[in-house]
Order: structure tokens, then sequence, then C-alpha cells
């Protein structure tokens, strides 16, 4: 049986089950058939009847705007006048009952765009296609789908009438596994997610229960109209993954049907927020409900969650600055309001503001608490309970309190349970890591634990009770300063991504940042370092009973600074003033209000790569999100929760390269984490958590390699290959390698010594992989897509350096700095190293034009900057006169078109490209040929002299 006919026999399984489920089979070979067939279908669901003139009215409505635009176009009611004057109001798709649309399956509908392009299944609700399914045959990648779906994007969905930019679901699937995800251009294959059912048991077999369940008529109305958010902040479109449908599902059931209160557990990094927000816009619209409070226990999740909120639907909530702007809102008609449970604890019980609080006493309010066990949260949630008579309350966490890890205050051990009653959903951190939502953690324990020969195994006591002395002395600590210099380069992929410090007290970090002070005025390192830290009643948490004591600085108002030791306010004046020069900022500890937006603009630069290792003592360990954040360096005693809320700040999913959360602890927790994950999943999930020793991973790229040697056992038999599918093994093999290695360079113990396969070899395996990408992605003179493609070659895996002008002079003035007698040696170097980095590939003839005709030239390295930018400016101009003139183009049109490309970050459209020709436009059957010499000679010169050519 051949290939196409397994995918064919799939397809047709596939309708006949949806006719089955109710769709209606329609044939639908071409757009013109597709838009005959929508008109037939919006008369029957809006019982009208259109002329053509009107229905041409209404293809106008449907043309107009971006995927996003017309996300929202799909759900609003429509009007246009008819033919005799009359106003006509008619919907695209009945979002309030979902059930009560028009449902019909096609297959093989063929759409003319850049290239011809035949889409497998759609599903037309009302006749539009909302649903897209890509099918691949067994064996084959969902990667390839994906990419297969995301070049139709740029092909075919927005060609002519555009309606396929309607879709608001792509599923991809290989039969046996199936995915589904948003209509969203700039999303990873990591936002690709597969449906489960309520125990989150996937259902990844596409005719053996992801049809029945997910692809029911009523389902799927339901999660178009449901829970598709409309991101405004991004304009993307966002779908809720299985566990957060059913976490809203189970909430919305309790409002509905009981007044008892319930909690959400979902583990750290799945998503609260967005579950939360669909959860309060759903249940604040239900008519038994007078308002919905989202409750957050510090001031800056006050900020975040009302942006986050408003990115989900603008305008959705005011934040309260202050409590009396919250008593505001409690009184008008607000329905769904975000605070603090500082404020609502100050609202309903300062005197002043009774009066009004009053009123809404006996009013259905819903609260909602984010993270819902913080160690303070006792008394005030008694308080809420016996001020609001009519109350409904729901918590959210991702570590819940069990009897095990609850800690005493004056109500006595108090249970999530205790407080919320019944969990209504579970998604625990197995299920995260199984789903590729989470990555697992590589953890090390460096010190003295007297185990193996390894490079973690250093003079540094990791345990000694009797003596904190010995702990806290400047001694140890500088070794363990010392060990992160070494080793931070690779623990963050040359500081590709960034890293916290967390240690036991204010004391402790004023030790580490001054030795990581006076290292760098010594020239030890260039790591970018920042702090912050505050008053806190008890610093170190002896009992690590599990609870991260909340520093107050970002809480309230005044105890924040005037609680500190005057000697560690003026380290932390001193720490901000390094920073402020870093940054060229102006933050102090003078008010709270700078210091708040000091912690605000230190979490940005977090989030935003431009600070290497953040010291913390309990500050961002809890509650901070940041995908760019990679290894955690952990000196102080977690336990429980604790441990696991800090952990998780490095499990994040970002995209391949990084493949694991890194943890490097400087304390013996070996056991205190067992137990964490024993308590939080269960205790054989320890292996599903924690990332296998570096010796497993010995045995499985030796593996890899004598799989590779199976394909291509010389470098030259990779240009001897025959067939794109030869091409495509060789692919998969050695982006299987490049995987392995990315994932063991992070380990302290890394060494080419203990591989089959030397770093030479890797180097030029890598460099013939890297000539298949240059060729796949640069040919665009054939008429037939290429199986390749839709590969993904992973090139984030190959990424060493922050690649841009600064890398290639520094590289240019250490080969101006060599002996004459090792000139030649460092100048292939330099020629090798230029040929294996993605960015400089293209650069690669001019780099070395610039080495044999200009460096020479030059008599001092400072001198190198200048000369290189005008060689660089000369080319530039030459490269681009003989662009416009070889193809006879307008100058001003071109330069215009090139900074279009660059600002809108889309590559032009063919009548774009063509209008920038001086004399005749060509006949049709040049214009597609002509179209894509210009597109690759413009893509070629910007990836040249463009890309990454920026300081």
């Amino acid at each position: 049986m051949s290939a196409t006919q397994s995918e064919q026999i799939l397809e047709n399984k596939l309708v006949d089950q949806l006719q089955n489920l109710g769709y209606k089979k329609v044939i639908i070979p071409n757009e013109d058939a597709l838009i005959a067939n929508l008109k037939t279908q919006l008369e029957k669901h809006n019982n009208v009847s259109f002329s053509d003139d009107e229905f041409s009215r209404v293809l106008n409505i449907l043309s107009k705007g971006s995927v996003f635009e017309k996300a929202k176009t799909l759900r609003e009611m429509q009007h246009i006048v008819r033919d005799n004057g009359d106003n006509l109001y008619f919907e695209f798709l009945n979002t309030i009952h979902w059930c009560q649309n028009q449902y019909q399956v096609t297959h093989q509908v063929t759409i003319d765009g850049n290239y011809k392009n035949r889409y497998d299944v759609s599903l037309l609700v009302n006749g539009l296609p909302l649903v897209q399914i890509e099918l691949k045959r067994r064996g084959l990648e969902m990667k390839e789908a994906f990419n297969q779906v995301n070049r139709y994007q740029r092909h075919s969905f927005g060609s002519n009438s555009a309606l396929y930019q309607y879709v608001q679901i792509f599923i991809i699937s290989n039969g046996v596994n199936t995915k589904y995800y948003a209509n969203n251009r700039h999303q990873s294959f990591k936002q690709t997610f597969y449906w489960s059912n309520k125990e989150n048991k996937r259902l990844t077999n596409i005719l053996n229960g992801f049809t029945s369940e997910f692809l029911e008529p009523c389902h799927l109305s339901k999660m178009i109209c449901k829970y598709i958010v409309l991101n405004e902040t991004n304009k993307i479109l966002m779908v809720l993954r299985p566990y957060q449908f059913y976490a809203v599902e189970a909430m919305i059931d309790k409002v509905k049907n009981s007044t008892h209160n319930g909690y959400i557990w979902h583990t750290t990094g799945s998503g609260k927020t967005l579950t939360s927000f669909k959860a309060s816009q759903i249940i604040m619209q239900m008519p038994q409900v007078k308002k919905v409070v989202f409750v957050v226990d510090r001031k800056d999740l006050d900020y975040q969650t009302t942006k986050e909120f408003n990115s989900f639907s603008k305008g959705s909530i005011d934040g309260t600055d202050n409590t009396k702007a919250l008593v505001d809102q409690f009184a008008d008609d607000t329905k769904l309001i975000v605070t603090t449970i500082q404020k609502l604890n100050t609202a309903i019980s300062k005197k002043r503001y009774l009066q009004k609080m009053q009123n809404m006493q006996d009013e259905p309010i819903v609260f909602i608490f984010d993270e819902c066990h913080r160690s303070q949260f006792g008394d005030t949630h008694n308080r809420i309970k016996s001020f609001f008579n009519n109350h409904q309350m729901f918590g959210f966490t991702g570590t819940p309190i069990f009897a095990d890890n609850a800690a005493k205050n004056d109500l006595g051990k108090r249970t999530t349970k205790d407080l919320f009653g019944v969990c209504l959903h579970k998604y625990v951190i197995t299920d995260a890591i199984k789903d590729e939502n989470v990555l697992k953690f590589a953890v090390e324990y460096v010190g003295k634990f007297r185990q193996k020969d390894s490079a973690t195994e250093i003079d540094v006591e990791v345990e000694d009770i009797d003596r904190k002395e010995l702990m806290e002395s400047t001694k140890r600590i500088d070794k363990i300063v010392d060990y992160i210099i070494a080793n931070h380069n690779r623990k963050t992929h040359s500081r590709e991504f960034t890293a916290m410090l967390c240690v036991s007290s204010t004391d402790i970090l004023v030790k580490y940042y001054d030795l990581f002070r006076k290292k760098k005025e010594e020239g030890k390192h260039n790591l970018k370092i920042a702090t912050i830290f505050s008053y806190v009643a008890n610093e170190e948490d002896a009992d690590a009973n599990g609870f991260i004591p909340e520093e107050v600085s970002v809480v309230e108002e005044a105890p924040v600074l005037y609680g500190l030791h005057q000697h560690k306010r003026d380290k932390l004046e001193s720490y901000i003033g390094d920073y402020n020069q870093m940054f060229g900022s102006n933050f102090s500890t003078r008010d709270s209000q700078s210091f708040y937006n000091y912690y605000n603009d230190i979490s940005k630069k977090v989030k935003d790569r431009k600070i290497d290792i953040l010291l913390v003592v309990n500050m961002f360990l809890t509650g901070f999100d940041s995908p760019a954040l990679n290894t955690l360096y952990v000196d102080k005693n977690l336990r429980y929760h604790g441990l696991i809320q800090a952990y998780s700040r490095t499990n994040r999913i970002i995209n391949e390269q990084k493949s694991q959360g890194e943890i490097v602890v400087f304390r013996n927790l070996k056991k205190v984490t067992d137990e964490a994950i024993t308590l939080f999943s269960n205790k054989e999930a320890i292996e599903d958590i924690i990332m296998k020793p570096y010796e497993d991973y010995i045995k499985k790229f030796n593996e890899a390699y004598i799989n590779l040697l199976k394909i291509t056992p010389t470098l030259k038999s990779v240009d001897n290959l025959i067939s794109e599918e030869d091409e495509l093994e060789f692919i998969k093999a050695f982006r299987e390698v490049m995987r392995l290695k990315n994932t063991m360079g992070t380990f302290a113990d890394f060494d080419w010594e203990d591989l089959a396969m030397n770093a030479q070899q890797f180097e030029d395996y890598k460099s013939k992989y890297l000539d298949l990408h240059d060729k796949v992605k640069t040919d665009h003179s054939r008429e037939k897509v290429s199986i390749l493609e839709d590969v993904d070659f992973e090139l984030e895996l190959i990424h060493r350096d922050e690649i841009n002008v600064t890398y290639i002079l520094k590289l240019l003035a250490d080969l101006k700095n060599t002996k004459e007698s090792e000139k030649q040696r460092k100048k292939k170097e330099v020629v090798d190293l230029i040929a294996g980095e993605t960015n400089l590939r293209s650069k690669r003839e001019l780099i070395e034009k610039f080495i044999e005709e200009n460096l020479p030239r030059v008599i001092d390295t400072d001198e190198i900057p200048e000369e290189f930018e005008q060689f660089w400016s000369a080319e530039q101009q030459k490269a681009f006169n003989k662009l416009v003139e070889e193809e006879n183009l307008d100058k001003e049109k071109t330069q215009k078109l090139i900074e279009d490309y660059l600002f809108a970050e889309r590559e032009p459209l063919r009548d774009e490209l063509l209008n920038l020709l001086k004399n005749e436009k060509p006949s049709v059957l040049q214009r597609k040929k002509i179209g894509d010499r210009l597109l690759k000679k413009i893509v070629g010169f910007v990836e040249t002299f463009i890309d990454g050519m920026d300081n």
C-alpha cells in the first residue's frame, strides 16, 4: 500500500465518522463552490434569502481585517442594508446557543495562492471553515503537519476571499497522535495540545476517542464560542487546554447547582491566570451572580493580573489602586473586580468603609483566590466568610496544603480542604510534564557529598546544623561564587537564559553580592548581577516548613524599607546604584513607590534576559513567571510546596534549546526534594520529574551517533544522499544527536572524551546539516513543494553566542592579535566558526574578503570597528545597486519595500515585488518565475547585510 493511499484511507474513515456524528458531507472542490455553499448555509441559519448584491455586501464584511479582527467579526451581530432599503440584522455564528448552528464536512478543497494548496478535511459551521484538519500518514512527525499548516497560512489562507482566515482551531494528526491549537501564526509547536478526558487521560487517536469527544458538534461549538480567548494585547487567538476547560466547567457547575466552595489544583506553570480569567468571565455573566472578585495576595500580582485580564478582554477590569477605589467598585455596577487580599481585608474591617460595604453583604458574590494557601490567609479568610452572607469561594493552587505540609498558626493547622472544601479538578506536575506543558528538572547537588568522582564534588559544606557560622562563612560562599562563575555559561547555554540565586537571609545575600561585585572589579567575570530584598520579620526559614516568608516590600506601604536595618538599607541603596549605572535608571529606596518601580523594572529585565543572575532571599520564588529563566542556584533550606514553587521558576517552556529546568543545590536537599515530589504527585513520579543521571545520556548519545553513522558513515556520504527521503533520514538522525548534546552540555561533568563522537566530528556534521537547511530554505524555484519544506531543523539548538556586530568584531580583533606563525590556523578557526553559525553563513564570503583585503591594512585593533563598518556599508551599497540594475528595479521603491519588509517581519507579496519593475509587467506565465527570483534575491540581501548586524 502506498503512503498516499494510507493517508487517503485515514481521511475517508474520518469523514465517515464525522458524518455519523451529525456533520453533513458536502463536495466543495474550489473557492467558488465554497462561496456558493456559504450563501446557502447563512440563508438557512438566519432564515433569510440574500440577493446577489446583498450577498456581495456580506462578503465585503467577511473580507475585512486580520485573522484576529475576523475572529471578532465571526462573533458579532451583523447588519446590511437590503436592496429595498430595509435594515437586515444577521449572525455568522450563534454563540449563545452554540449547538444551534449548521455543521458540514468537506475534504480536498483546493485554493490557489502563491502555490496551489489542497486542504485535507475542513469543518464548516454555517458555511464558514472554522476548523481545519491536516492529516499525515502514520510514522510521520506531527511537527511536519504543523509546519504544513504554517505554509498554508503563508501561501493561500489569505488568498482571494480569504475565508480560511476564519479558521478558529487547527487539528493535526498522524492517526495515532492528534493535537489541536488556535489560529495564531506566531505560535510554535510547543503551543499545540493533546485533548484528554477529565482524569487527564489523553485521547490521541483521531478515530478512537478524539473525534467522538472533541469534534462532536456541540462540544466543538462550545470550544469555539466559549473557550477561545481573543488576546487584545498580542492580537492573537488562544484556546484553552483540556484541564483548563474541565476546571472552568466544574466551577460553572458549582455556581449553577450549589452554594458549595471548591478548589482547583493545577500545577505551577500550567496557565492558571487564563483558567481563572475564563472562569471569572463566564461566571460574571450568570444571572444569579452579582459580582466576581478575583483576589491576589501581593500588590505586584494585582497589577500583573489586571494587565493580563485586560489583555484577554480589553477594559474588562479597572485596577483598584487603593481601598477607596475597591469600595467604589463594590458599590457601582462593576461585574469583575481584581484586588489584593490586604485591600479586601481593609474594606470590610475599617469603619469608614462599612456603610458602603454593608449594602453588599447579602448580594451573591463569587470570590476566586489565586494561590489560595499563603501563610497569612487564615484570619482574613474567616473575616470574609463572616462579613459576606451570600458568598461562594473558589481557590486556585499549584501546591495544596495537606495534613503533611500544613504549618500551624493561631488558628491551628489548616489544609486547603479545610478552607475550600473539595478539589474540583486536579492536574499535577507529572501530568504537565507528560503533556509537555512544563519541563523536567535537572538537579545537581554540589558540595561535600563524598560520592563518585564528579565536577560537582567541591569543598563546600552542604549541611552543618550545629555550626551556623560554617555555612555562612565567607570562605564557603567564595567557593560557591567561583563555582557559579565557572559553570554559569554552560548552565544557561552561553547566557541565552537567565538565573536566580536564592539564599537563606539578607545577611548572606549581602556577602554573595559583595563577592560577585569584587570579582567583577578584578576582571574574573562580566556577569550582570542584580538583587532585591526588603524587611521580613523572620528571615531564616529555620524550620523550612514549606512556606516561603512574604517579604512585605511590595505588599503594602511603609514597613517595607523602614523595617530594614540601616546598614542593610545602605547596602540595598548601593546595589540599586549599581543597577542604575548598568541600565541608566534612577531608582532608590527613598520611598516605597520608587522601590516598587524598581521591583517592576527588575522583573521586566529578567524576563527580557538583560540580567544574568538575580540574587534573592524570598522574592520572586513564588508567582514569578519568566520562560527565559532556566537556572536556580539554591543556598537555603526549602521544603514541600516552597521547594516545588521555587524549582518551578525554571521549568516554563520556551523553545527546543531549553530542554529542562536547571537546579544547582549547595545544600543537602535530596531527601526533601524527593519528599516534595512524592507529596505533590507520588513516589514513582520522581524519575518522571527529575532528569536521569549524566551516564544515561552518554549511552543515549552514543546510540544516536551509531544510528547517524548507519545513514551517513562519512561526511562525504552526506553529499552523496540521492533522494529527499534519504536527506530527511539524515536530518532526523543528526537532529537527535544535537538534542542530546544540548541536554548533556549543561551537566557539570560534560566532556567530549566520554562520547563516541568527538567535538570536531560534531562540528563537521553540523556544517553539512546547515548546508541542507540552506538548500531547502532558499530554493524558491521549485514548482512542487519539497518534503523537506515542513521539517523543523531546530536551529536554536545550534546557537552559541549572541551573533551580532560585536561578536564578529571580537573574532576579527582576536585574529589581528594572533602571532604571524599562528595566523593561518586562527584564520581557519574563524572561517569555520562563521560557517557553523546559522546567522553568519550568508555573510561568510564578505567577512573572508575583509580578512584578506582590509584586515592586514589595519594598524590598531581599536580601528577595526570603524574600518569594518565602512567596508560593510560600501559592500551593501554595491550589492543594492547590482540588484536594482540586474533586475531593472525602481531604486526608491525597492529601498522602501526592504524597509517595510524589515518592519512588518513578513515576506513581500508577489504583486508588491512585481510593482518594483521599471519596464512592463511580465505576462501571467512569467509572473511566478520572476516573483520568486526577486523574493529570493531580496531575502538574501536582507539576510546578508542587515540580519544580525545591529549592535
